[in-house]
């Protein structure tokens, strides 16, 4: 049956490029993704598998289930979009002024789609059933995954995955990790207020913006002296906002940042000293400030076995140059709670386009879509065999058999 899943795929390609363009073409932000929910509803109508929406917002489930008993698993996409303008010159450019698709979630989007689609032609001969997770609002916590969570969502699911399309990596790759795979993303914002007064007197101040760099100065200092070597964490300042004349020094200057870590304790650990430093900088100039530190999303923590389950899918498929596991990814994801509660995994799918990198989140941003059909395929090839955990122990001649 695998053979004729990845033919259907394959056969379905010129399809998932044209849904993906027109998905590209219709971003909408998030928790404002009311006509991409619709869109998705009314494919789920017209392959009649049956749906739920406003599933803790504006998220979709919906459901297959085989003619054979079996485990339930459950497959996730995300669909918002950013307050982003794009830039690219394409055919497919977003008509939503200043929003686009430029994380990839279009893509995810229409892969999940079209595994649905090709599993319900499979249907009747399929082993227990597949639950289709399409969350809304993955890009701005407190993000969809937890309140489709709270809505029940993974009640009787098994095992959970999902992926990312990624160029960051090359087309061909599929990359996880054991453990630890994406970080917990925490955002703060502080301001300083000091004294404004005239830039040619400046000791008639308590400039803020002398002290926000000398703050920014000395918070690097808790990653390179108050943290263990091994241990890993980033502290990004992302903004510095402070007047609006050239010979007016302002009374308050107010910044953003993010810190990214692995372990709860460290997380903890870098507000604690944050909160010191702070402090004890803006005392030593008579400052005030104001710190608020909000925590994101928990780290990504993969189960392992799922994990290696994943790259001995991976290896299964042609067009799959490379299956690694790789070190882990600073970047966040609301995918880690869905893995909090069931086991499952998280995989990037390379999607780089050759001799054409751009980032995530950039004006230009897009990705070589041939990798929504390794998408697909790992998908498709990850649920059959974890229909089959009881009699896999993840060796890779058994799985190849």
């Amino acid at each position: 049956m695998i053979e004729e899943l990845f033919e259907e795929i394959d056969r379905l390609y010129p399809e998932m490029i044209k849904m993906r363009r027109y998905l590209h073409q219709h971003p909408e932000l998030s928790f404002e993704e009311h006509e991409t929910a619709a869109f998705i509803a009314d494919f789920y109508e017209k392959i009649d598998v049956p749906y739920q929406k406003n599933v803790g917002g504006n998220g979709l489930v919906a459901t297959i289930t085989g003619a054979k008993p079996g485990k339930n698993i459950a497959l996730r996409a995300d669909f918002d979009g950013l307050p982003i303008q794009d830039a690219k010159d394409v055919s497919y450019k977003s008509k939503h002024e200043g929003v686009m698709h430029a994380c990839g979630h279009d893509g995810h989007t229409t892969t999940l789609l079209t595994v649905a689609k090709v599993f319900k032609q499979f249907q009747e001969q399929l082993k227990g059933s597949i639950t289709f997770i399409h969350q809304h609002a993955e890009e701005v916590a407190p993000g969809g995954a937890k309140p489709m969570i709270e809505a029940g969502v993974l009640e009787n699911v098994d095992y959970v995955y999902g992926t990312h399309l990624w160029t960051n990596t090359p087309y061909g790759v599929i990359q996880t990790a054991r453990g630890n795979f994406m970080a917990a993303a925490d955002k703060f914002t502080l301001t300083i207020d000091g004294v404004g007064g005239h830039g040619g007197i400046p000791h008639q101040t308590k400039d803020p913006i002398v002290i926000g760099a000398q703050v920014i100065a000395n918070l690097q200092q808790i990653i390179s002296r108050r943290i263990d070597p091994l241990s890993t964490a980033v502290l990004s300042i992302g903004t510095f906002h402070a007047g609006n004349a050239y010979n007016v020094i302002p009374s308050a200057a107010t910044m953003t940042g993010t810190v990214r870590t692995f372990d709860p304790k460290l997380q903890d650990y870098m507000m604690e000293e944050m909160e010191k430093i702070i402090k004890g900088t803006c005392d030593s100039y008579g400052a005030s400030y104001q710190f608020d530190y909000a925590k994101g999303y928990p780290a990504v923590e993969n189960h392992a076995e799922e994990a290696e389950l994943i790259i001995e899918a991976a290896k299964q498929i042609d067009g799959v140059e490379h299956a690694d596991l790789v070190e882990p990814s600073m970047t966040g994801e609301d995918f880690s709670y869905y893995l909090k509660d069931k086991p499952g995994a998280f995989f990037f799918t390379g999607a780089q386009i050759a001799d054409n990198f751009v980032p995530h989140h950039h004006p230009n941003f897009d990705f070589d879509e041939r990798a929504m059909v390794l998408a697909a395929k790992t998908l498709i090839k990850v649920t059959l065999l974890s229909q089959d955990r009881n009699k896999l122990k993840l060796d890779s001649n058994l799985l190849k058999n």
